[in-house]
């Protein structure tokens, strides 16, 4: 439930500002972008079978690990049209998901006719920090989504807005779990001495949302070839790297809620990969542009042969660059001396389990002192707590939720990446070497794929043992009792009690069980569950303090 207050407060609070102010939203829902040079005669799609399409040399196919692979060339409206036409049942269902996920969150026609007004009065200056190039890109695509959410915004309009959507899920931070964890080395600390980059983006709307992944490769009329995993009609980037080896990945920082759209993050990320070359000139791209959440961009180089972070927010810019390591790690706080007497840095901190993911990944590359893509897997894929404690599957603190979009490694001076298949970073990690993607691309693919299988990394033994067929079984069940607590639905016993069995180290576990006992006013069980949960590793500050107060009041009331 606190969720759903989270977004609506967000929603309802910004009702006072639109009642005073209705400057701009007009123009913003009239502008459209300027496409006039730009080729808008397309060659018509041909099907091959339901997962492999061409438009003339650009194609979308699905490999058998169930990844998307899509490539598109041409000038921006090109590529938005192609990729559209390419992808357009993809697109139909990925943003029905996302739909569907705010739907939920706001349920009542009253308030969903109210986020359409929000939307367009919070958006309104969106089109101004966004270049012209990717809007028009963006315009291609929206030819082809579907009418079924005009009442919301035209489809261009929900295009935009989209790309939006991701960082006020990092700002609220409910909406979504975000707990993206990174890393970077080189010299030393690899096997051949080589820049090598991991990261898990653990951004969370529902299983169905990362069901269809897409790995795109890009090879637009100006600037660097690249590639990107995210979804379909996605056209900013989250983890990429360009054919000049340079590599970007974003972790969410602490912000207050944004009251104004500016630049998506996922679009200065964009520009960053399709422009920059080296870290100097990621910097100045990034350095020009207006962002409305706090983010840390990490950019890898084969040119410089190390990574840093960007460090980005409303009001405050800052670069952090290891000096005498060769190391990089980046969780969910900030690192630079620009952001060291930040409050909210420093909040979360104290309050989150950033640190403590930090510190896990800090050990386990000093265990793993040297390391090549398949040691990088397996960090990536890590459950455990500090010094290998068992803290339960699914625990905010681990490396590996259980609940990642992805997980990706990078190795930038060989032009080398691995992206995992589902579910989550356990499947498959598919192999893709950017030089042979990109230098065979005169005419259609021999093969339905454009992967390098020999260099693929197996999928995680986890996937096959009795643990991870009941933690889904304890996912499925956490969802049942959250929805009963929600609902003020009892539950039997035998159902509660079965949460614990199923991942006995997850503190969450005994702490459901704890409250559904408290409701039915079972004290004694309820004190139980939360004796239980208080000694084994809690996810934060105020998920503790939680626990301790229900644990004091239960044993009030149970003697």
């Amino acid at each position: 439930m606190h969720k759903r207050h989270h977004i609506l407060y967000f929603l309802f609070g910004g009702l006072l500002f639109l009642s005073l102010s209705s400057c701009g939203i007009k123009k913003s829902l009239n502008h459209l972008p300027d496409v006039y040079a730009y080729n808008a005669n397309i060659p018509e799609r041909t099907k091959i079978n339901d997962s492999t399409f061409f438009v003339g040399n650009n194609f979308l196919t699905k490999n058998k690990q169930g990844l998307w692979e899509l490539y598109v060339e041409g000038d921006p409206l090109e590529r938005g049209l192609i990729s559209g036409r390419l992808s357009q049942e993809l697109m139909y269902e990925q943003e029905a998901v996302f739909m569907n996920k705010i739907k939920s969150l706001v349920p009542s026609e009253g308030q969903q006719k109210f986020l359409r007004k929000f939307l367009s009065w919070y958006n309104r200056k969106m089109y101004k920090h966004v270049p012209n190039e990717y809007q028009s890109e963006l315009y291609g695509i929206s030819r082809y989504m579907s009418d079924d959410y005009d009442a919301i915004a035209t489809p261009y309009l929900r295009a935009m807005y989209l790309h939006g959507a991701h960082d006020i899920a990092h700002a609220l931070q409910d909406l979504a779990l975000v707990g993206c964890t990174s890393f970077a080395a080189w010299d030393e600390k690899t096997v051949d001495g080589g820049l090598l980059i991991g990261r898990n983006f653990d951004f969370y709307a529902g299983d169905d949302f990362a069901e269809n992944k897409v790995v795109s490769f890009i090879n637009p009329d100006e600037g660097y070839k690249f590639m990107s995993i995210s979804w379909s009609g996605f056209i900013g980037v989250v983890s990429g790297m360009n054919e000049k080896g340079l590599t970007v990945t974003i972790n969410a920082g602490k912000s207050k809620i944004p009251w104004v759209a500016k630049t998506p993050i996922s679009i200065v990320t964009r520009e960053i990969l399709q422009y920059a070359s080296n870290i100097e000139e990621a910097i100045a791209i990034a350095k020009k542009r207006e962002v409305f959440v706090s983010e840390a961009i990490m950019v890898g180089s084969a040119i410089d042969h190390k990574a840093v972070l960007i460090e980005v927010s409303p009001k405050d810019f800052g670069v952090y660059d290891v000096e005498n390591s060769d190391e990089l790690i980046c969780a969910n706080h900030f690192q630079s001396d620009t952001y060291k007497k930040d409050r909210r840095n420093k909040k979360t901190i104290q309050n989150s389990h950033s640190q403590y993911r930090y510190d896990r990944m800090a050990q386990l590359l000093l265990e793993k002192d040297k390391i090549n893509a398949e040691r990088a897997v397996s960090i990536l894929r890590n459950t455990k707590g500090l010094d290998d404690k068992e803290i339960g599957y699914g625990n905010e603190k681990a490396l590996n939720q259980l609940l990642a979009h992805h997980g990706i490694v990078f190795k930038p001076e060989e032009l080398k990446v691995w992206v995992s298949a589902n579910p989550y970073q356990l499947g498959e990690f598919v192999a893709y070497d950017l030089s042979t993607v990109f230098r065979q691309r005169q005419g259609n693919p021999s093969a339905m794929t454009v992967s390098n299988p020999k260099l693929n990394i197996p999928a995680d033994p986890f996937l096959s043992t009795e643990a991870y067929k009941n933690y889904e079984a304890y996912r499925t069940l956490e969802a049942k009792v959250e929805h009963a607590l929600n609902t003020k639905e009892k539950l039997d016993d035998g159902i509660v009690e079965n949460l614990s069995e199923l991942n006995p180290k997850y503190w969450k576990a005994y702490y459901l069980a704890g409250l559904s006992f408290y409701n039915q006013k079972d004290y004694q069980k309820a004190y139980k569950n939360f004796e239980t949960a208080s000694n084994l590793e809690i996810t934060t500050r105020p998920d503790a303090e939680k626990v301790a107060k229900y644990l004091k009041k239960s044993k009030r009331k149970s003697r």
